[in-house]
């Protein structure tokens, strides 16, 4: 009796690299990121978010217009070759517009930095997280594209995790804002791709309104 050995394709580099930093940008990484609300946490005690369309507008103008973009470019900006991580470092920082935005970025970057670090052994440096990411990610050689998209995707996926807890929205509806929102972060994730430090800037006005009010906000669960 004949037998047929099953083709059993055999991953490649590129899948390697794909799920090294689809590990990074997971929930189960500990960069920290169930700790920050970038101000959404104010929002939602405000009632200006409330249910789930008012979380895809509120989520929509802050990747379209606030940090979402900036973060973007800056991510690309660092997964260029030949990249000045420090002056980029340097740049996030001053366009933090809060102390706890400031406080973000850095300390997310730095979780981030130190535990690449632990895994790979390179030494990282701590970073504003869109330049940490993309100095620990520039060796896997993957598309800007893809990693800008990955990144958009779990900023964004855990702020919907804020509101499924707190506004609060069933899972489900948290789920069908992030996938209206796919269409979103993938265009902006193409846009950055071919972006330049020209192309910063912010427009969410609300959002970092938020986020000053949050430092002062008398009860609450996240950091910022």
């Amino acid at each position: 009796m004949s037998t047929t050995t099953a083709n059993i394709s055999t991953p490649t580099m590129t899948d390697t690299a794909l799920l090294t930093l689809t590990q990074w940008l997971s929930p189960a990484f500990p960069t920290g990121a169930f700790a920050y609300s970038h101000g959404l946490e104010a929002v939602i005690a405000a009632g200006t978010v409330q249910d789930a369309a008012g979380l895809e507008i509120w989520l929509s103008g802050v990747l379209r217009l606030g940090a979402g973009w900036q973060d973007a470019v800056l991510l690309a900006a660092a997964l260029r070759p030949g990249a000045d991580f420090e002056a980029l470092d340097t740049l996030a920082r001053a366009l933090a517009p809060s102390a706890e935005r400031l406080q973000e970025t850095v300390d997310q970057g730095a979780a981030l930095a130190r535990t690449v670090t632990g895994i790979t052994g390179r030494a990282l440096p701590g970073r504003a997280l869109p330049v940490a990411l993309g100095e620990a990610t520039a060796p896997l050689g993957l598309a800007p594209g893809t990693v800008i998209a990955l990144f958009l995707q779990g900023f964004a996926s855990n702020l919907a995790t804020v509101a499924t807890r707190h506004v609060p929205l069933g899972q489900t509806e948290g789920q069908a804002v992030l996938a209206r929102l796919a269409p979103v972060i993938a265009d902006l994730a193409e846009k950055a791709a071919g972006s330049t430090l020209d192309d910063l800037g912010s427009a969410a006005l609300a959002a970092d309104l938020a986020a000053m009010q949050h430092e002062t906000q008398t009860v609450r669960i996240f950091r910022t």
